[in-house]
């Protein structure tokens, strides 16, 4: 079982389940981080001792993301929360190759972890602000609907959004 980080005993700890079986115990107030696992327990669809099933978040994707919610949590009561987290998030996942920011990014929005989603947003749009169409379409593995007369028609219609 994953382990996501050591706590004080007296926490109440929760089980989350990713997509590829691993599971991993993490305190409450670190699970709550994400809305949606809030919100699971609000509306009582999991009972506390069941492993809370996310199946659109690998093992490797979740332990990053409650890497995130560990350190966001830890630091909430600090007087200087918003200095500490600005250093924090500033290093968060700036090694992290393309195709693990957009699985952070999307787990981070399935998970409805607000603060998590702007930081890998910025990050991912930072690295294609400079790129073309074709570079963004392969980066984000998106195929063109169009064929290639009606994409030169297109760019010749609104050759200024190519320029």
């Amino acid at each position: 079982m994953g382990e996501c980080s050591e706590s004080v005993a007296s926490e109440k700890k929760l089980r989350l389940k990713a997509s590829d079986g691993i599971v991993f115990e993490v305190e409450e107030n670190v699970a709550m981080e994400s809305e949606t696992i809030k919100l699971i327990f609000l509306e009582d669809v999991v009972s506390r001792e069941a492993p809370v099933p996310l199946p659109n978040v690998s093992g490797k994707i979740l332990a990053k993301v409650l890497e995130f919610c560990k350190v966001r949590a830890e630091l909430r009561p600090r007087s200087d929360f918003n200095e500490k987290i600005k250093d924090f998030k500033k290093d968060f996942a700036k090694d992290e190759d393309d195709a693990t920011l957009i699985a952070l990014l999307n787990a981070a929005n399935y998970l409805n972890i607000n603060d998590l989603l702007d930081l890998l947003c910025q990050k991912v749009a930072d690295l294609i602000k400079d790129k073309s169409v074709e570079e963004v379409r392969q980066f984000f593995g998106i195929e063109g609907d169009f064929t290639p007369e009606e994409e030169e028609e297109i760019r010749k219609e609104h050759d200024w959004a190519f320029q």
